[in-house]
């Protein structure tokens, strides 16, 4: 017997990390230098997600995949030029900031609201994915509040792996400390998953699953709702690039334990 699955991927855009970023002070607060001009990505942490999720899909007849996602609507239609040929989903974007200074309790608290609009959406067989951590909004914790905001309290972090049995209950690989995983179960839906990079390899273009995507991502883009995220809660005294510091010495025949206690001496003095 099937049973489809309802999976919701939450998504932001960044800046392509190839690129040189500078952080700036604006009227509105921090920023990146040149934002707006930067090529921009899917979140790397969120791709797998996404990735992850278009598989488990594939595998339940009559399960869908919604994509939402947070950013500028230029930025976004740059990038699901890309995104919509590797995997089957529906778009749900939201129109607002792309940097990575908002705060993420405005910031899940728009996209709960959002994911609660979704028309024929049904939480008792809901899989809420997203990014284990964020190359944009790393505080690690967006995807956890999302859940928290929708009721949802069965949650899995650094997700690599998710089996799903007959009944809905699954089994998920989780990572912990020591490169280990902790495998465990869960009786049934709802559930959030924040994935790591999980186990597979990013798909190929396929020009026949975008265009099939870009029939309702368009559309989707005209509607998307425009949105301010709050940033009363976070003041933020100054922004700046990593300070770098290169001091080299050639030293020949020293231990491995001498090497070890320098370290650990140069990186106490920081």
């Amino acid at each position: 017997m099937s049973n489809p699955l309802h999976i919701v991927v939450c998504a932001g855009i960044v800046p392509d990390p190839l690129q040189t970023l500078e952080p700036v002070s604006g009227p509105h607060g921090p920023g990146l230098k040149n934002e707006m001009v930067l090529p921009a990505v899917l979140d790397p942490w969120a791709a797998s997600a996404l990735y992850e999720a278009a598989h488990l899909a594939a595998k339940h007849p009559g399960s869908k995949v919604w994509l939402v996602a947070l950013g500028p609507k230029a930025k976004l239609q740059q990038v699901m030029m890309t995104v919509a040929q590797k995997a089957g989903f529906e778009l749900v974007p939201v129109d607002g900031p792309i940097g990575g200074f908002p705060d993420a309790h405005s910031t899940a608290a728009v996209l709960a609201e959002t994911i609660s609009a979704i028309a024929g959406l049904d939480k008792t067989r809901l899989l809420l994915f997203g990014g284990w951590e964020s190359a944009s909004r790393g505080a690690g914790i967006t995807l956890q509040l999302i859940g928290e905001i929708l009721g949802i309290t069965d949650q899995f972090q650094g997700v690599d792996r998710i089996d799903m049995r007959a009944d809905c209950s699954f089994e998920v690989l989780e990572r912990v400390e020591g490169g280990m995983h902790q495998e465990s179960v869960c009786a049934g839906l709802p559930a959030v998953l924040g994935w790591a990079t999980g186990t597979l390899a990013e798909p190929r273009n396929n020009p026949q699953t975008g265009m099939s995507n870009m029939r309702t991502i368009l559309p989707a883009l005209q509607k998307a709702r425009p949105v301010a995220l709050s940033g009363d809660s976070l003041r933020y005294v100054a922004v700046s690039l990593p300070r770098q510091q290169r001091a080299t010495r050639v030293v020949k025949d020293m231990s491995p334990d001498e090497i070890a206690r320098e370290l650990v001496e140069w990186m106490g003095a920081e």
